[in-house]
């Protein structure tokens, strides 16, 4: 074959003249020199930082994904139920109200600013995404991660704690892959049946049920509700006893045996306990329409607002409830700590959720909060009394006799929530007394953080408190006494040296207990009270806070609960050294002895999530569009245009 040879210059292969070539040459430098420089000064830092209801999207779009089946091998709906009721307790009837406003109205925020906020919210997502891609490939639907030696733990029910705790986290922080493997994995636990033989209807409630219920609201995913109402049914279980009060742990096999017989009430239960489980059960009876659900929770509640006024504190509960007399005069012992906490939180928030139409919840809020302000809140005595003035601390009190009541100035760390229920409730109520109170408890909470040689505030500790909030001058000689009847003994004769032993700043008398157990409560009032005022000094707060835990607790897997945040215990264990993946900062040491090989589910559904949301744009879960449980769970709150919004 004859091949005919093209001409150089023919229309098929035009000549490129020099000058077009230096064109071309610029043209792609300019282009190149054009992307670097977008790279590097107009990128997006954190390329999920956009607006909440296109975040919604995303997140919700499923083509990509297939549906899941859930899988069962009972169907709780068909338990036994021995103790029926005659009628059931309706949902409150009527138009949602359209409740004060709780959310700042946010200016907009400097270039600077913006940039500052996302770097903090990559390295918290980087943070999360190093403890899940750990649990996921060493602990999968296991209950929780041990996050020193990388094995998997059997704690909360065997059906995957963690996993359940933590799905709304991942919806949150956008990573849809890991969100959508988690939905299938979430269809295939079985709630028929537990590697244990009794389960806490409380810890169950808030972490397994108030998950599913939290993941479905933001995600509308079919099985998560389908999922829910199984769980929702087991713990039903938990409220036939004669009196309807509900057992503190559940007897899988026995609930199911229907030769069985119905569960004693409890002649001993935390107060917590009893009153915890009213916004998971609420939102439940919302989304399903089933009045039953809301029937058993309304019937404790009606419980608290008749035995309000007669206990040795009138207005407050004591910390144990003898449910079967249902008589709650008993103890003498008052706490807004462990055993009691989350009940005083739940009524604002029930407010809340019921779109403002039960009034007895800011009823019972009301009467407890000034019991609360009169007598368990003391400012702390310090010898800057400046930082004094500003700070408050919230303790336990004992009443002995009737009228009388005594202060124990210890706080807990699991007490830091009051700064955020104290915030929401005076938006919700319009008392900006309250506000201010939240303040001042959330600021004492940061205080504590910063008063350790570690950035992180102990789970028990003591400080000398003011004999009024309006004027403390600083005691050294009381300061002294208080410390050596904590710890003075035959061979300690120096209080200044027994402070710092023990690792005591100026005017704290005693820390009962060292640990940091990777606890949300102190990172939850400070994203509240900034969503409440807007305030920037929060995020810096939340910026310490954070830092400081991480550089103390992370682990080869994860993180792990602190033993000592002063540092002044010797725990033995040698030194590792973790990369930290987020900017400005170096490598951490960390000594192996003093951060234990345990990780619970708040880490990732709770601690992490607050301090992400903290530094993510205020329309992220507006608080006037949602309300937490007491486990960062979020909640639809009803809308006041229609009824149908409650849904």
């Amino acid at each position: 074959m004859r091949r005919i040879k093209i001409p150089r210059n023919a229309a098929g292969n035009p000549k490129i003249s020099r000058q077009h070539q230096r064109a071309l040459t610029y043209l792609i430098l300019g282009a190149i020199a054009l992307g670097a420089y977008y790279i590097w000064f107009c990128a997006p830092i954190d390329t999920l930082a956009i607006p909440f209801e296109d975040h919604e999207a995303y997140m919700n779009d499923r083509s990509s994904f297939k549906s899941y089946k859930s899988r069962q091998s009972y169907d709780w709906r068909n338990a036994p139920f021995r103790n029926t009721m005659k009628a059931y307790t309706p949902l409150p009837a009527g138009q949602p109200r359209a409740l004060l406003k709780v959310q700042f109205d946010f200016l907009p925020e400097t270039k600077a600013q913006r940039e500052r906020r996302e770097i903090q919210r990559v390295a918290v997502r980087d943070e999360f995404r190093r403890s899940w891609d750990s649990y996921r490939a060493y602990a999968w639907a296991e209950d929780e991660l041990k996050p020193i030696t990388g094995i998997g733990l059997k704690t909360f029910g065997g059906w995957g704690a963690t996993l359940v705790d933590s799905l709304d986290t991942l919806w949150i922080m956008g990573m849809k892959e890991e969100f959508y493997e988690g939905v299938e994995a979430v269809a295939a636990i079985d709630f028929g049946k537990s590697d244990m033989k009794t389960v806490s209807v409380f810890e169950t409630t808030i972490r397994y049920l108030g998950g599913m219920l939290s993941a479905y609201d933001l995600s509308q995913e079919p099985v998560l509700l389908e999922k829910a109402i199984q769980l929702g049914e087991m713990l039903y279980r938990a409220f036939d006893t004669e009196n309807h009060t509900p057992t503190g742990w559940l007897d899988i096999e026995k609930a199911k045996d229907p030769e069985g017989v119905s569960s004693k009430p409890e002649t001993s239960i935390c107060f917590a306990c009893l009153g915890s489980l009213t916004m998971e059960f609420t939102r439940l009876a919302q989304i399903t329409q089933q009045s039953k659900y809301y029937d058993a929770v309304a019937r404790i509640t009606r419980l608290l607002d008749l035995t309000q006024d007669t206990t040795r504190i009138p207005g407050l509960w004591p910390t144990t409830l003898n449910a079967r007399k249902e008589e709650f005069n008993q103890s003498r012992f008052f706490s807004l700590g462990a055993l009691a906490d989350s009940t005083y939180e739940y009524f604002p928030k029930m407010h809340a959720l019921l779109g403002g139409l039960e009034p007895v919840y800011q009823k019972l809020y009301t009467d407890s909060a000034a019991k609360i302000d009169e007598h368990m809140l003391f400012r702390p005595q310090l010898q800057d009394e400046e930082l004094s003035k500003s700070l408050l601390f919230c303790g336990d009190v004992h009443s002995s006799r009737p009228n009388e009541v005594t202060l124990d100035p210890e706080m807990q760390h699991l007490t830091c929530f009051i700064g955020g229920m104290f915030g929401l409730a005076g938006r919700l109520f319009s008392t900006p007394s309250h506000i201010e109170l939240g303040e001042k408890l959330t600021k004492g909470c940061i205080y504590a953080y910063a008063a350790m040689p570690t950035g992180i505030a102990p789970e028990i500790f003591k400080t000398l408190p003011c004999p009024s909030r309006t004027e403390c001058k600083w005691n050294e000689t009381e300061w002294q006494d208080k410390v050596w009847w904590h710890y003075g003994s035959k061979y300690a004769t120096n209080v200044e040296q027994v402070a710092q032993d023990k690792g005591l700043p100026r005017g704290w008398t005693n820390i009962r207990d060292k640990r940091y157990l990777l606890r949300p409560e102190a990172i939850e009032s400070v994203f509240v009270m900034y969503r409440i005022t807007g305030k920037q000094e929060y995020l810096d707060d939340a910026w310490d806070m954070f830092t400081s835990i991480v550089a103390n607790t992370r682990t080869p897997y994860a993180n792990g609960q602190l033993l000592d945040v002063t540092g002044q215990t010797d725990f033995g264990g040698e030194h590792y050294t973790v990369g930290q993946r987020f900017r400005g900062h170096g490598p951490a040491t960390v000594k192996q002895g003093n951060v234990e090989d345990k990780m619970e589910s708040f880490w990732t559904a709770e601690t992490l999530k607050y301090f992400y949301l903290v530094f993510s744009r205020p329309d992220m879960l507006n608080l006037d569009d949602w309300v937490f449980n007491t486990e960062a769970h979020p909640f639809r709150r009803p809308k006041a245009s229609k009824a149908s919004d409650v849904l």
